[in-house]
């Protein structure tokens, strides 16, 4: 039986003999090597971390578990969060297992249905703000200093100790760190934490080198590009829809010591590159999870040599969590045919 993320790195992580061993048996994603878009950019070896096959369906539980943990540890009863949808999912899901009643706050008409409906049938109440996620952030920032629950938003440290986890399961796989880790940004935890990992699998002589960390954001929600919150952030990627990320500074210090970079891809790219993912390579992920696709696609563009190069592409998240984008970008045509073989023969024959 797999074990969690507690278990196999206990020893990597801020746990104590008093931490509870939580899991829903997160971790260990299939590192997948490409089959097309690798090859037509000229990379040595291109894969994708598919963080969509966590419990949830996105790289959130490798955090929330850890939040979890530490809130039982403390004695917590209850956990809030403010989300545009996989957050409000992993952490309903685990306070569910576990007993603890979970408030979300979601901006009102922001949030893909999948993600919704997830956060529903764990049974999470769920508030809809009339504002931005920045704003529902905001509100339960101020909701933790007066009431007694526990914040399990990227700001809680514990969220960044376990999503760091991505890194080691990459080295350990690979044998080494790539040469490039391609990953979207939206509040910035996850690159944070990517960062972190590496950098500490190096420090205990695990690695020999880090790679460079090559960010994304959506054109309509890229503050750190453009060096200014976005008021009013607008993509299609409604996972990172957000317009002034918490770990800002982090994102760019990993960004800036890893000599990478934070760039930019609007709607197009992103689907586009969502819509090779799944055609080329048999992978359906998320709007937002495809932006490192995108940004990797980019960057021949941006002067970056990939010749020869090892690329990492984390997908953040399963394409079931937007099933709205599928069915409007990915429209096929449903051919009508009557149930017998003569039927079907002659509509294949006949070349349509």
């Amino acid at each position: 039986m797999k074990s969690g993320l507690i278990d196999r790195y206990r020893d990597l992580l801020p746990v104590t003999d008093a931490t509870p061993s939580v899991s829903l048996g997160e971790g260990s994603t299939p590192l997948v090597r490409s089959q097309s878009i690798g090859d037509s950019l000229g990379c040595k070896d291109l894969y994708f971390k598919l963080e969509g096959c966590n419990p949830t369906g996105s790289f959130k539980d490798r955090g929330m578990v850890m939040a979890i943990a530490k809130a039982l540890e403390a004695g917590k009863k209850r956990i809030i969060c403010a989300s545009t949808g996989n957050t409000s999912a992993a952490a309903a899901a685990y306070g569910a297992r576990y007993g603890l009643e979970t408030l979300v706050l979601v901006p009102a008409g922001e949030i893909a249905l999948g993600k919704l409906a997830q956060a529903m049938a764990y049974g999470a109440r769920i508030l809809a703000v009339n504002g931005s996620f920045d704003d529902a952030l905001n509100a339960v920032r101020s909701i933790v200093e007066v009431m007694d629950i526990e914040l399990v938003n990227s700001v809680n440290p514990y969220r960044i100790e376990g999503q760091k986890t991505g890194a080691f399961e990459i080295i350990d796989e690979l044998g080494a760190a790539p040469d490039m880790l391609c990953i979207p940004v939206g509040n910035a935890g996850n690159i944070t934490a990517y960062w972190k990992g590496f950098n500490e699998y190096q420090a205990m002589g695990r690695a020999e080198t880090t790679p460079k960390m090559m960010g994304f954001q959506a054109a309509g929600a890229a503050p750190i590009v453009r060096g200014e919150p976005v008021l009013k952030p607008e993509t299609i990627a409604t996972a990172i829809r957000i317009g002034n990320p918490a770990s800002w500074e982090k994102a760019e210090a990993a960004r800036d010591e890893s000599e990478g970079m934070i760039d930019m891809v609007d709607d197009n790219e992103i689907v586009d590159a969502y819509l090779r993912l799944a055609r080329e390579e048999g992978i359906f992920c998320e709007p937002a999870s495809s932006a490192s696709v995108a940004g990797l696609i980019k960057l021949p563009e941006l002067g970056v040599d990939l010749t020869g190069k090892t690329v990492v592409c984390i997908l953040t998240g399963n394409g079931l969590k937007d099933p709205g984008t599928a069915e409007k970008r990915a429209l096929v045509e449903l051919e009508y045919v009557e149930p017998d073989i003569d039927s079907v023969m002659n509509l294949l024959n006949s070349g349509k």
